[in-house]
């Protein structure tokens, strides 16, 4: 037994459900190799400090919003009017003032933060490819690079996605100004995924590709994306923004006469590498086929409320054995049991009843969300992160048993209920492991004030260079 490399847990959350003393090892490369409930061990090793988790995988981040958060929660010209298209031109001109520093000192602290918050491997959204006049970078890679360093500094794992972004809408309409940094055209974006695959094997972190939405990817733009990518890994993950507001919807189907997940459905091979991000608005046909292609709905729950997106089906998606994982997308909230939370209420809201996720295999709410959160975030990931067991990467997180909101609770299920909805949430996570690696100690991940000064310093120069 490698002592460095094992751990005790005397509750720990398994993909069956919890189980006590349970012993960790795992090998150099961070893998699992023994997941043993009912362990006795007369060796010295590493104890928990209360329940074990599964390192939650954040299925869909756009890193540089982070420093956006909180700007536009003001109403604008039109009372009423504020909308998702609305922020979206704000965050328009805020992308379009980032410089790679900002954006590395900005992902940086980002993914410290996630780190704290429980999650362990982030898929990144990266759609602000180019300089700030649209002209590509004397190296093409340099942002997707800042992103990687930030991941590498930090100890988060990754899914880099970079995106494809062609059309300002259906019908492939010309990109506007404000999207002049995200735009590429296939063949380019083709050569960036050859460029990056060996830079992100290289650091241990996957590889895949994000057209953007049915709106910013002509069908022909996309058909060759992915036959290309799937040249390159067969494998690789593909994430796509589908149907997350009704304004889409009905563009769609007054462009093709079909609605956004029908249309991909019948025209792309959806299947379990896919990730349908948000896919908020479908209807049951919709709904049933593609929960039945295995592909993952991404849900993003405060980033849905924060912009009035909707409420996601998760009954129907469910009772048609649908999978889904959760992100924090724009950041507004940075925080993996603040996302299970305000799903599960989100759904409670839509419905007037309560313990809605929870099923009749797993009835606390917490431990069927987790358990399912986790599972489908790992598909998504494309990585082998998908929940404490033999194969997977040792990707865990510990709950502090004394704090004040945990302590004297009888078992590992009031207490993990009591973190995901009566804590702070963040603050009863005690530490946090990504691939072996301990990377949160005592609640702090050990750049967070350094990356914190970066942040502010970063967001400040954004915000003085605002027109």
């Amino acid at each position: 037994m490698n002592a460095a490399r094992t751990l005790f847990a005397e509750h720990a959350l398994l993909p069956t459900g919890w189980h006590q003393n349970v012993l960790l090892e795992w090998n150099a490369l961070g893998e699992l190799t023994l997941v043993q409930p009912d362990a006795k061990t007369s060796e010295p090793v590493a104890t928990c400090a209360g329940p074990l988790l599964p390192g939650m995988p954040n299925l869909h981040s756009h890193a540089f919003q982070r420093a956006f958060a909180g700007l536009t929660e003001h109403r604008g010209p039109g009372a009423g009017q504020d909308s998702f298209w609305s922020w979206r031109e704000l965050m328009y001109q805020f992308a379009g003032r980032i410089s790679p520093a900002q954006l590395r000192d900005i992902a940086t602290a980002l993914y410290a933060e996630m780190l704290e918050a429980g999650y362990t491997s982030v898929c990144e959204f990266h759609y602000v490819h180019h300089e700030e006049d649209g002209k590509p970078y004397a190296d093409d890679t340099t942002l997707s690079n800042c992103l990687i360093e930030a991941a590498s500094s930090t100890g988060i794992g990754m899914t880099l996605l970079p995106v494809l972004y062609q059309s300002s809408g259906f019908g492939a309409k010309p990109p506007t100004e404000g999207q002049r940094r995200f735009v590429r055209q296939t063949d380019n974006m083709l050569q960036l995924l050859q460029r990056l695959k060996p830079l992100c094997e290289a650091q241990g972190m996957r590889l895949g590709l994000a057209p953007h939405s049915l709106r910013a990817v002509p069908p022909d733009a996309l058909d060759r994306a992915i036959e290309g990518l799937t040249d390159l890994d067969p494998t690789a993950p593909i994430h796509i923004h589908i149907a997350e507001q009704t304004a889409e919807v009905d563009a769609c189907l007054a462009w093709s006469g079909q609605r956004p997940v029908q249309w991909l459905l019948n025209h792309a091979p959806v299947d379990p590498r896919w990730c349908l991000v948000h896919a908020t608005h479908m209807n049951a046909e919709e709904t049933l086929r593609a929960a039945s292609s295995g592909a993952i709905a991404g849900i993003c729950p405060t980033t849905e409320a924060n912009l009035g997106d909707g409420i996601f089906d998760a009954t129907a998606w469910r009772a048609h054995g649908g999978r889904w994982g959760i992100g924090s997308d724009s950041h507004v909230c940075v925080n993996a049991a603040e996302e299970l939370m305000q799903f599960e209420y989100s759904q409670r809201l839509g419905l007037r009843q309560r313990n809605v996720l929870a099923s009749a295999q797993q009835p606390s709410v917490a431990t069927a969300m987790t358990q399912e959160a986790v599972a489908g975030g790992g598909q998504a990931c494309g990585r082998n992160v998908a929940g404490l067991q033999v194969g997977q990467r040792m990707d865990a997180v510990t709950l502090d048993a004394q704090h004040p909101v945990l302590a004297a609770l009888p078992t590992p299920e009031l207490r993990h209920s009591a973190h995901v909805f009566a804590s702070h949430r963040q603050s009863a996570i005690h530490s946090v492991w990504v691939g072996g690696q301990l990377r949160v100690k005592s609640g702090q991940h050990d750049l967070r004030e350094s990356s914190q000064r970066a942040f502010a310093q970063a967001r400040r120069a954004l915000l003085q260079s605002s027109p």
